[in-house]
């Protein structure tokens, strides 16, 4: 019965949420703002969206964390097309950040320590490809600087498994439905019951501790 109470619970507060399907899908470009500022962008596929904007956003140095979607075969995918994981995609978050301030290595660092970097295809109670992890690269020095770190996290002995996150080059990014941005702000109640009903808070405090 308790276990039947869980699951329950976890479906109502999973990593879905109510909108309108109609809600416009925006394609990201390089924008002027970007190139003249200076500011950087990083792409992090970490299992649902909303667990992936707060330890960003929480960054000195980021400037903000935007929830969408990448590395697809469809054009301007909605939430509905992208949690059947049929499309490819994979639910990100784009963190554009001040690299005079913030490094590209913490923010690898802060991505390791928020995912199970051995689950395949899925994130604690999210399953299927839509929630793998994954990172998406700009540039052929993040690329280096990512698997550099893959590299350093897995013969660091840390897990016995081994480390399954892929990276590759970033495709079009598309921003995902308002409702989604922001969601541990806007919905913060459910986003701390689904956070620890799904099991990645306590994974993440019993892997890594006060480290």
């Amino acid at each position: 019965m308790k276990f039947l109470k869980f699951t329950l619970l976890l479906i109502l507060i999973s990593c879905t949420a109510t909108g309108t399907a109609e809600e416009e899908i925006i394609m990201t470009t390089e924008n002027e703002e970007v190139a003249t500022t200076g500011n950087q962008k990083a792409y992090f596929a970490g299992g649902c969206f909303w667990c992936m904007e707060p330890p960003f956003e929480a960054m000195e140095g980021v400037l903000g964390a935007t929830s969408g979607y990448m590395g697809g075969t469809m054009e301007n995918p909605t939430y509905e097309d992208v949690v059947t994981g049929e499309t490819g995609h994979a639910e990100v978050v784009e963190i554009l950040f001040d690299p005079n301030i913030v490094s590209y290595e913490e923010l690898l660092e802060v991505f390791w320590r928020n995912i199970d970097p051995t689950a395949l295809n899925y994130q604690f109670a999210d399953v299927g490809s839509q929630y793998r992890t994954e990172i998406f690269t700009v540039g052929e020095n993040q690329m280096q600087l990512a698997e550099a770190s893959k590299k350093e996290l897995g013969d660091s002995g840390k897990f016995d498994k081994p480390i399954v996150t892929a990276i590759s080059a970033a495709p079009t990014f598309y921003i995902a439905e308002e409702y989604h941005q922001d969601f541990y702000k806007k919905q913060a109640m459910r986003y701390e019951m689904y956070a620890k009903a799904s099991g990645r808070k306590g994974y993440i405090e019993e892997t890594w501790g006060n480290d």
